[in-house]
């Protein structure tokens, strides 16, 4: 059997895939197939990228990067296996057992680390179930379907290192008046009102009226709980004393970013005037650490701060008397170690949950090992009072995480999300739905990470999401998720977004058609399913980003762009002065070259890139530092297939974009 799967196999070094299949026919045994492929991967790799670092992201790179971390971590481990061994015999000889022993418990571990160390899984590229712009669900909001996306590379600092003591969480790399600009910016889009007061004014409106409360605002003395993500507060992660955080594996994870919540408590008590004591805000399941309790206890001191701990002015969340939800599978699917167990059928959630008339959801943008994605509904994974999440982990597309049995992919089975989603506590009492896209996360448990796609480029995302339709901000930052996790993109953070069936949650979500057969979803068990959720829609492509509503051709999604946002497929309709120019090629349609002709201002680094309709760089035809003027240059796509692609010109201060159609 080849060593390579397909998805790598078209993307290799045609010198190593020919070697592959010839060793494979010649039966060749794998482990040593595995050690000249991974010896040719990494004297290719070095080669080709040492000399110039932006070769990183050719498509043969990305491939290569996989067997080449694969072996040296292979061969470390195996080298250092045998050092310690022979150390331990030689010691043994000459009776010095001490040294003798620990040579031993070396050559021990080396060997376990060797032998079990499991890269991370790596799924086939997967298409959603819809096809592009096939809206399906009811949309929700004041303007039905609208999501609003702020984008500002200035809101975070490009050269945070998220090491200890420079997180992405600090006001250095963190800018505060720029989160204030962009969450009064997307409120103010989301309702189309002039001022805050206005805005959240509607918002509340829009909410009781589909709470059968009528048309009536927030009145004084009714709750509201904002949930947060933050997942790395857990044991051993902080100062028991202080709360402080501490410098260990989980410090800098992706989670929600205090600035944007301060933001939201600012509009609230601010601008709005509700008491503060009628806020509470905090992840029920996990603490609060001291640098984001100051933070926001600074400015906002009777604010309600949870945590799982009630010390140092936090409050411990309280368990109601009665179950708060019913998990619609009735114990089928759910057990208490995730995929074994006995059956699990119901979750109590904290009062200031049942009790708050208001809920503001303010996730993190990250993939998921188990779940593909994780948002807001996903995060109410950490709402319960059961003390973690592994009983809701069988009704994931992965419930034990890597690509092992049992796998539930596909579509129409039961996902828990959507009870969590339709619960009268959760997803149907919350007023507004916020993903915190600053610094977007590979998964739950990882660092943030620079996203390769457009328009970010290597850079934070530096993006919030808004909106009052949960089907619709999840199935737009599940878009921006999947464009950007794949595995010839991430190879080495996971490109778990492309498990086959990830998305089957926002079907159900949003039509009960794609239910499972014979199956209701009643997370309130009172005999009533619950009704569309919102509206489900994937864009039209990664590089234009439109939805049926911005096309005119349905009622489902409508995303507003950010001001910052170039995507000048057609015409530049930006105010960049015209002496920087991306011409549009010719010929157009070519076979297989044609000529990219394009000027700039100033003498800075320019690079044209190719990327498909997938938003992957195919080529880098150009890439180097030049003066001012006009340039020409000869593409040939005599390697890539017939289709769309885009030519897109970056430089320091500008981004433009052509369509090229290349017909063979």
């Amino acid at each position: 059997m080849s060593l390579l799967n397909n998805r790598f196999h078209k993307n290799l070094p045609k010198f190593i895939s020919n070697l592959n299949n010839i060793l494979s026919v010649k039966r060749v045994p794998s482990k040593l197939i595995f050690i000249l492929i991974g010896l040719l991967s990494t004297i290719w790799f070095l080669v080709r990228v040492i000399p110039k670092p932006s070769r990183a992201y050719y498509p043969c790179m990305k491939a290569a990067y996989p067997f080449m971390s694969g072996f040296i971590t292979y061969f470390l481990g195996l080298t250092t296996t045998i050092f310690a061994y022979r150390k331990y015999k030689s010691k043994l000889a000459d009776a010095k057992y001490i040294a003798a022993g620990l040579f031993f418990l070396a050559a021990l571990l080396a060997g376990i680390y060797t032998t079990t160390t499991n890269s991370i899984p790596v799924y086939a590229n997967s298409n959603y179930l819809l096809g592009p712009n096939n809206p399906i669900g009811e949309a929700k909001g004041i303007f039905p379907g609208r999501v609003v996306w702020e984008w500002n590379p200035d809101a975070t600092n490009e050269n945070c290192s998220n090491e200890f003591g420079d997180g992405w969480f600090m006001d250095k790399n963190t800018n505060m008046n720029i989160i204030d600009s962009m969450v009064t910016n997307a409120v103010l889009k989301l309702t189309g009102e002039n001022t805050i007061k206005d805005s959240w004014d509607n918002l509340f409106k829009y909410f009781n009226n589909n709470h059968e409360k009528g048309n009536v605002s927030y009145k004084d003395g009714e709750k509201i709980f904002i949930r947060v993500n933050q997942v790395s507060a857990s044991s051993s992660t902080y100062n028991k004393d202080t709360y402080e955080i501490l410098d260990q594996k989980r410090y800098g994870m992706a989670e929600t970013s205090p600035q944007v919540v301060l933001a939201i408590l600012r509009q609230l008590v601010n601008e709005f005037g509700i008491k503060e004591e009628n806020i509470s805000v905090g992840d029920p399941m996990k603490h609060m650490y001291k640098h984001v309790y100051e933070m926001w206890h600074n400015e906002f001191p009777n604010v309600i701060y949870i945590d799982t701990d009630a010390r140092l002015g936090r409050t411990a969340p309280v368990k109601p008397i009665q179950p708060s939800i019913y998990y619609s599978d009735r114990g089928s699917i759910l057990k208490t170690n995730g995929t074994t167990g006995d059956p699990y059928y119901s979750d109590y959630f904290p009062t200031v949950i049942t009790q708050a008339n208001y809920m503001i959801v303010i996730p993190a943008l990250k993939a998921h090992a188990r779940g593909g994605v994780t948002l807001n509904a996903k995060i109410h994974f950490g709402s319960n009072l059961y003390g973690n999440a592994a009983h809701l982990h069988g009704g994931l597309v992965a419930p034990n995480e890597e690509d092992n049995n049992p796998m539930r992919t596909g579509y129409g089975l039961y996902r828990v999300q959507v009870d969590l989603m339709g619960s009268k506590y959760l997803g149907g009492n919350t007023v507004l739905f916020l993903v915190d896209g600053l610094w977007a996360g590979s998964e739950a448990n990882d660092p943030p990470r620079k996203f390769q796609s457009a328009p970010f480029n290597g850079d934070w995302t530096s993006s919030i999401f808004m909106s009052q339709d949960q089907v619709a901000i999840e199935s737009v930052c599940f878009d921006f998720l999947k464009a950007e996790f794949t595995a010839d993109r991430t190879p080495f953070y996971g490109d778990y977004p492309q498990m086959l069936g990830a998305d089957d949650y926002l079907n159900q979500a949003a039509d009960s058609t794609y239910w499972p057969a014979d199956f209701k979803y009643d997370p309130e068990k009172d005999g009533t399913s619950i009704g569309s959720l919102g509206v489900c829609e994937h864009w039209n492509n990664p590089i234009d980003k439109q939805y049926s509503r911005n096309l005119n051709t349905g009622n489902g999604i409508e995303l507003l762009f950010p001001q910052s946002y170039i995507t000048d497929t057609e015409e530049d309709k930006s105010n960049i002065p015209e002496n920087t120019i991306l011409y549009q090629n010719y010929p157009n349609p070519f076979n297989p070259t044609t000529t990219i002709k394009f000027s700039v201002s100033n003498t800075e680094h320019a690079t044209i890139k190719i990327i498909d309709i997938l938003g992957e760089v195919v080529s880098i035809p150009f890439d180097k530092k030049i003066s001012a003027g006009t340039f020409e240059i000869n593409f040939d796509g005599s390697n890539l297939s017939s289709g769309i692609y885009f030519c897109r010109l970056e430089t320091s201060s500008i981004t433009k974009t052509k369509k090229l159609i290349l017909l063979k």
